[in-house]
């Protein structure tokens, strides 16, 4: 689920490649439905594990994200387990792995 105005494919490339602009690695792990596939994000802390966020709407319309295993930090293994699972169910679904030791989530929108 992406902007109404850019297809998944241009808007996840293009916040991928303003992460590597801007120094935090960024990659797509999974390509998904080029049109409207859903965003996950695996945030990884590196020595403290990972974090994993859906991308979804709020109440307002405005685009957020939800944080699986309530915002916890997990294992590497068990957040990619938890996506090897969403994609399972949605093969639209679009993966993007960022590296960031403090952990911050360089893409616009509130953590519901």
């Amino acid at each position: 689920m992406t902007d109404e105005c850019l297809p998944s494919d241009v808007w996840v490339m293009a916040h991928v490649r303003r992460c590597n602009d801007n120094g935090i690695p960024a990659m797509v792990v999974r390509r998904g439905e080029a049109k409207g596939g859903a965003v996950l994000l695996k945030i990884n802390l590196l020595t403290e594990g990972c974090r994993i966020l859906s991308q979804a709407r709020g109440l307002d319309g405005d685009l957020g994200w939800l944080a699986a295993f309530k915002g916890a930090l997990v294992s590497e293994a068990e957040a990619d387990d938890y996506l090897t699972r969403a994609a399972a169910r949605d093969p639209d679904v679009w993966v993007i792995e960022i590296e960031d030791r403090s952990g911050h989530n360089p893409f616009e929108g509130k953590v519901f």
